[in-house]
């Protein structure tokens, strides 16, 4: 299957269209997105935009390839070169909280996918998300075989573990209302944050090992 960027020779120029892009492809999805607005939002002309992304499906991939990867680029930088299992999960926990509350479109331009095109779902599952659950399932793997944690099913906890942080950020508006303030504000981040590290404290991690 085709990838979203192709090799650029503007940098900057690639940057435009696709911060363009994320904003019309979360207001308006990929079916409902119009290269002839991106263009003129990230000013640069259509035939431009064809020549850096070859069509709209490859740039909608390059846009989600391009949030996926600042996910990816800030967790491999935070990650300790000897962590322990545990240290390896609550690197992640602030890593995904950190992209999540930093990158609002991407709940959005999820939901479209989701709702709307199934088979990009798929792709995005097979290239992006299913290597990156294999990855955390391993993670938990090895702290159940060093004692560190509790025996669980690694897969059934990496979507809970991804879940506890996704949902939160996905139906913000909801959870503003609830908390009665703004979700995506630093305090409800870093109150929710703390909820989560707890739960896993309580649920994940076992007793001896929570202070190691």
């Amino acid at each position: 299957m085709k990838r979203g960027r192709k090799k650029v020779t503007d940098p900057d120029t690639a940057r435009r269209i696709l911060e363009a892009a994320e904003r019309h492809f979360a207001a308006h999805g990929l079916a409902g997105a119009r290269t002839d607005q991106i263009a003129l939002s990230a000013h640069v002309n259509k035939a431009m935009l064809y020549y850096y992304f070859g069509d709209k499906r490859r740039l909608h991939r390059a846009v989600l390839e391009n949030l996926i990867r600042g996910f990816r680029l800030r967790f491999e930088k935070a990650m300790p070169r000897t962590a322990t299992p545990r240290q390896r999960i609550l690197t992640f926990v602030d890593a995904y909280f950190d992209f999540r509350a930093n990158q609002p479109r991407y709940p959005q331009i999820m939901m479209w996918l989701m709702m709307s095109e199934p088979a990009e779902a798929r792709w995005l599952a097979r290239t992006h998300i299913v290597p990156g659950h294999r990855l955390l399932q391993r993670m938990i793997q090895d702290g159940i075989a060093r004692g560190e944690f509790r025996r669980v099913d690694p897969k059934q906890a990496v979507i809970t573990l991804i879940g506890m942080i996704g949902f939160y950020f996905s139906s913000s508006v909801v959870h503003s209302e609830v908390l009665q303030k703004n979700a995506f504000s630093p305090k409800a981040v870093a109150e929710r944050k703390r909820a989560v590290i707890d739960f896993l404290e309580h649920g994940l991690f076992l007793a001896e090992k929570r202070r190691a």
